[in-house]
């Protein structure tokens, strides 16, 4: 097998990537320049693009800073959105933006790792642990044990585990372009994790993979990522994508996953959005 490229890896992942392939699920999108301003249930706001160059060039201070007040005055608008989140990349041309960000009242969150391979690397034959089973599910219930799970992994707050849950479901009801996966051990859920297949491009993305502490470090986790690399094959994808924590990267990339760029997503939320009691 041929050693990818990480440039190109790169430029196929801003060329099919980003922008509209990264909503297919929004309620509404909106333009703003270069900006894709997406809506999603749970009063949820999401802002993406290729680059930040407008029709007056490439991007400086002064443009970026205009298009995050414009952004932010476009969901501001709509007093439904609760939260807003603006995705960036680390190898964007974006000067001054996080400093645009923060002076809006966005936040960062962690950064997590941007990681691309061939999924014939993950699609291996992989002995599982005794007693652990690996299934796609359909059923709404499993589904909603599958995400109950994830949340108490990744430490969601209550008010957050909900809106995702909402979602998810909302996203299988309507469309076909993503598949939920678990191992299981004596009737318990112990890791999961989403395919989905990008329409129109080469690639495939695995998501949301979340262990038990008590179950890491026994292969399961690879042996759910080679199952969802199957079934990206099985579909005509050459390529699967994640944006990985530190938890996922480092199994990715003995798999051969090359790290071609770090994401980290900046959270606005509206005076409106209540935090989760405890």
């Amino acid at each position: 097998m041929t050693e990818p490229d990480p440039a190109s890896l790169l430029e196929a992942y801003d060329s099919q990537l980003r922008r509209d392939a990264e909503v297919p699920s929004a309620l509404s999108t909106t333009a703003l320049g270069p900006l894709l301003l997406a809506t999603y249930l749970g009063g949820r706001g999401f802002i993406t693009y290729r680059d930040l160059a407008t029709d007056e060039g490439p991007a400086t201070e002064e443009s970026v800073r205009g298009l995050v007040e414009g952004a932010l005055a476009h969901y501001r608008a709509m007093p439904e959105i609760l939260q807003v989140e603006w995705k960036t990349r680390g190898h964007d041309h974006a000067p001054g933006l996080h400093e645009a960000l923060v002076a809006a009242g966005f936040e960062a969150q962690e950064s997590e790792s941007v990681m691309i391979g061939d999924a014939a690397l993950l699609a291996l034959d992989l002995d599982l642990a005794q007693g652990v089973t690996i299934r796609r599910l359909t059923d709404e219930d499993d589904v909603l044990r599958m995400l109950a799970m994830q949340s108490e992994v990744f430490d969601d707050a209550p008010d957050e585990a909900a809106s995702h849950a909402e979602q998810i479901l909302h996203r299988l009801r309507t469309a076909d372009d993503m598949e939920m996966w678990v191992a299981e051990e004596g009737g318990e859920i112990v890791s999961a994790g989403r395919l989905e297949p990008v329409e129109g491009t080469d690639f495939a993305g695995i998501w949301g993979g979340a262990t038990r502490p008590e179950h890491r470090g026994r292969g399961i986790y690879r042996a759910l990522t080679a199952a969802r690399a199957r079934s990206a094959i099985a579909q005509g994808k050459r390529w699967v994508n994640s944006d990985s924590t530190e938890f996922s990267r480092p199994i990715l990339e003995r798999s051969g996953l090359i790290k071609v760029s770090t994401t980290t997503p900046y959270v606005w939320k509206s005076a409106r959005h209540t935090p989760a009691t405890t």
